[in-house]
């Protein structure tokens, strides 16, 4: 017979409490919410204020074409296929953020607004954490408000434009403020170094102005830390071990331009997108004074104290009352220089930063007029930060908080005005009614009349930019895709002729069109705009355009002299 277990009775027993650990709720703090709130609204009421800034200047088909690449990009041609893009790619940067910005809203003008205010809001946010550093309280107030306060103001009419208009280099100093935010904030590891170097490639991706704001700043920066640092008191093991973040840093820099270009090869040999390139020519000896003018006019555009063409009064007191903010800018850039051994990483990558762009403008071959102060927009927020960061606990122990409060009180006022202007009406929109009305749905035009319409209708009615070569018309190289020009695909049987941009000679005329094309239908004449209509399709008779030998400024798409002051 199998055993029996014996029965073991538990009545009367007491058994061992067991205690289970409580699970831990992390607790959020209610100055960490009241800062979230602050932070939340701040960015909310930026925006909003930005997006009536915007919309005060009207698109141009340069932000046009960015929109109508994004728009290929969302409908599954996510390497651009066929295109044929300016200098400058924006494929890391600008594009996926119209990308995003087309998923939720119409295809239209109002895309290149949004995306303009979402990034200039952007710019003094970053501007503002570098300002602010590690400090708290007032003194961390007062530095967020200095350097929020010097870009606070756009400049009506060329500073809106070049600030809050098409997609250009401005957007292109976010990524290059959020790699100097990093290095500032993270820990000195192989990993903040490499994460860098990969932030900065990305940028170079988009925009080659990436190597004079942020490669060659670190590298340089990089550079001299470790001379310092090897020449330094220390024992000789010591020494490379303090400065092998800074060798691994340059050597992320110098990798990140090394891989973009590794890149934007392989997109392009995978039929990719191709971007035209621009020499790095130096200003000939009898054009510098004029580039040295023409960079002091652009610093004054970019901080809102272009005064230049102001009558007397409240407007022109306002533009001077800005000379301060580019004089605290400048002040705090000299301080670093001269005490550039004693400096932070983040306050000497800032002032390198702002030296090398403002050097290579003005020795190079690009200052053409005040437009072109595009190229040194990265200025202005890394003046800013730099200003906030360096001046604030200064002008709190000069007590002199007060009167910057009163300068703070003039640059909103000037904010306000601007926010106030009526949102400007579309360039071409008188044209892209009469089209639609007559059924003209797919035609030719100059470049400055082309994307922007096709923008303008969302599409429903398309223009396709072109040039006129040797007295004949052919397709454009620049901002276009080659499948518009196929026969096969699109039916165009009209162009659209306005008077050429000043300087301009490639735009198409009465006397090249009849050349290219034989004798019209109709011709119909609205304003500016001649409509010459046909009974065939064009793009039988065009053939590829292409920039003239050797390239220069004149050869691109002239930029647009606008109304307003500067």
């Amino acid at each position: 017979m199998p055993a029996t277990l014996p029965r073991i009775s538990l009545r009367g027993a007491s058994l061992p409490k067991i205690s289970w650990p409580r699970p831990t709720v992390p607790r959020v703090s209610l100055g960490a919410i009241r800062l979230a709130v602050i932070w939340s609204i701040t960015t909310g009421t930026l925006f909003l204020c930005y997006l009536h800034v915007a919309r005060s200047a009207a698109v141009t088909s340069d932000g046009a074409s960015n929109a109508l690449q994004a728009w290929d990009m969302l409908h599954g041609n996510l390497l651009l296929h066929g295109w044929q893009l300016s200098d400058v790619s924006f494929y890391t940067t600008e594009l996926p953020q119209y990308l995003l910005i087309e998923r939720f809203i119409r295809l239209g003008p109002d895309v290149v607004h949004v995306a303009a205010a979402l990034t200039y809001t952007l710019l003094i946010l970053l501007a503002v954490l570098l300002a602010k550093a590690r400090t708290s309280g007032r003194e961390a107030i007062a530095a967020c408000l200095l350097a929020a306060g010097i870009m606070a103001a756009p400049q009506v009419g060329n500073g809106v434009y070049v600030l809050l208009g098409s997609p250009d280099h401005v957007g292109s100093a976010v990524p290059v403020l959020v790699t100097f935010l990093l290095l500032d904030r993270a820990p000195r590891r192989w990993y903040t170094a490499a994460s860098a170097g990969v932030i900065l490639c990305l940028a170079l991706i988009a925009d080659g102005i990436a190597l004079y704001t942020g490669v060659l700043p670190v590298v340089i920066v990089c550079g001299v830390r470790v001379y310092r640092g090897l020449t330094g008191g220390r024992p000789r093991a010591r020494r490379w071990r303090t400065v092998a973040f800074e060798l691994a840093l340059a050597a992320a820099a110098i990798g990140a331009a090394w891989l973009s270009g590794l890149v934007l090869a392989a997109v392009r040999s995978g039929g990719g997108f191709t971007v035209w390139p621009v020499p790095a020519a130096l200003a000939a000896p009898a054009d510098l004074p004029h580039y040295l003018v023409i960079t002091g006019r652009g610093l004054l555009l970019l901080f809102g104290a272009n005064f230049f063409s102001h009558n007397a009064g409240f407007v022109a007191f306002l533009a001077a009352a800005h000379l301060i903010g580019l004089g605290l800018a400048a002040w705090a850039i000299c301080a670093v220089i001269r005490r550039f051994g004693s400096a932070d990483l983040a306050v000497q990558l800032l002032a390198v930063g702002a030296v090398v762009v403002l050097a290579a403008f003005a020795f190079g071959a690009r200052a053409n007029d005040l437009l072109s102060a595009r190229d040194i927009t990265a200025v202005l927020p890394f003046g800013a930060a730099l200003a906030g960061r360096l001046l604030a606990p200064r002008l709190a122990r000069a007590k002199l908080l007060p009167a910057m409060g009163l300068l703070l009180a003039c640059y909103l006022v000037s904010l306000g005005r601007i926010v106030a202007l009526p949102a400007a009406p579309g360039a071409n929109a008188p044209l892209a009614t009469w089209l639609a009305e007559h059924h003209l749905a797919y035609g030719l035009a100059g470049y400055w009349n082309a994307n922007i319409t096709t923008l303008d209708t969302g599409g429903q009615v398309v223009l396709r930019s072109v040039l006129a070569d040797d007295g004949r018309i052919t397709g454009d190289y620049w901002e276009v895709k080659s499948g518009w020009y196929d026969p096969k695909r699109s039916d165009a049987n009209f162009i659209v002729l306005v008077p050429g941009p000043p300087g301009f000679k490639r735009y198409p005329t009465v006397g090249s069109v009849r050349a290219t094309f034989g004798q019209p239908r109709q011709i119909y004449f609205l304003g500016e705009y001649t409509i010459v209509v046909y009974d065939k399709n064009l793009l039988a008779d065009l053939v590829p355009g292409a920039p003239l030998p050797p390239r220069t400024p004149q050869n691109g798409p002239p930029a647009i002299p606008l109304p307003g002051p500067g």
